[in-house]
């Protein structure tokens, strides 16, 4: 029993001057992880990429017309006593889905996990509407005649081009960047837009008219503002994706908002 007890004995001794003898290690002390670190992405410098999108376009077309039908009608008496070019025809709004595509490119200012940037977009699709309405009324005027006219309206936009130059800034973290921006918005419209008037006197019996105006603006510049919020995600080295949400008010003789989703994958220089 005592040969034993010596021999445990001796084997300790020795096994603790191995052990200090070997060299410190983390690893050692159970503290692997303190050895190893998560290099931060930087995200300052040029960078472009491409983007895909869907979204929806809503138009306002109440009142784009009423201009056109009151020079139609200037210095008539149906203008003067029933004010047709102040009649709601009821075009109301519209609404309609479309998809685009396009590219953007900017530069990245980094102050510490803080970022600032300026950014260009674009978005080629065809995002608008349209709609029509007409409105018929009666009323015996000055002239002692009962005029029945009936007044015809329709208009269209199509948006073929979108472009937004924009301010953004973001909060880096890990790979992740999320951000929100907002500046001016430029677009490629094609705007058209009719009025028709035709009016029936009694007891006369005469029909006056129709008559109509149309205007047509191709690739007419349209301007307005846009906003909105995303996040960029670090893949490997300078290459990042992106999803996005933004929203566009232009203000023309159409009034149109665009919301738009998209996702796109873009190189960091």
């Amino acid at each position: 029993m005592r040969r034993l007890l010596l021999a445990a004995v001796m084997l300790g001794t020795v096994s603790a001057a191995h052990a200090a003898d070997m060299p410190d290690l983390p690893i050692l002390r159970g503290s692997f992880t303190d050895g190893l670190t998560r290099s931060a992405v930087n995200w300052q410098g040029f960078y472009v990429g491409g983007q895909a999108g869907y979204g929806s376009s809503d138009e306002n077309f109440n009142g784009s017309t009423s201009n056109m039908m009151a020079a139609l009608l200037a210095d008539t008496l149906i203008e003067q006593e029933m004010g047709v070019s102040q009649w709601n025809l009821g075009l109301g709004k519209a609404s309609q889905r479309s998809s685009g595509y396009g590219a953007f490119g900017g530069y990245n200012a980094q102050w510490d996990d803080v970022v600032i940037g300026l950014e260009a977009s674009y978005l080629h699709g065809k995002f608008g509407g349209s709609t029509t309405a007409s409105e018929a009324r009666s009323n015996q005027l000055s002239d002692g005649n009962v005029h029945s006219v009936t007044a015809s309206s329709t208009a269209s936009i199509a948006i073929k081009d979108m472009a937004t130059f924009r301010g953004r800034a973001g909060y880096a973290w890990g790979c992740f960047l999320p951000y929100v921006f907002g500046g001016l918005a430029l677009g490629n419209a094609d705007i058209v837009r009719t009025v028709s008037v035709q009016d029936y006197v009694t007891p006369a019996g005469v029909l006056q008219g129709p008559i109509s105006s149309s205007e047509a603006q191709h690739n007419h510049l349209v301007y307005g503002y846009s906003g909105g919020l995303g996040v960029d995600i670090n893949l490997v080295g300078g290459l990042f994706m992106r999803a996005e949400w933004e929203y566009l008010r232009f203000t023309a003789q159409v009034d149109t908002s665009i919301n738009t989703v998209r996702a796109g994958l873009g190189y960091k220089f």
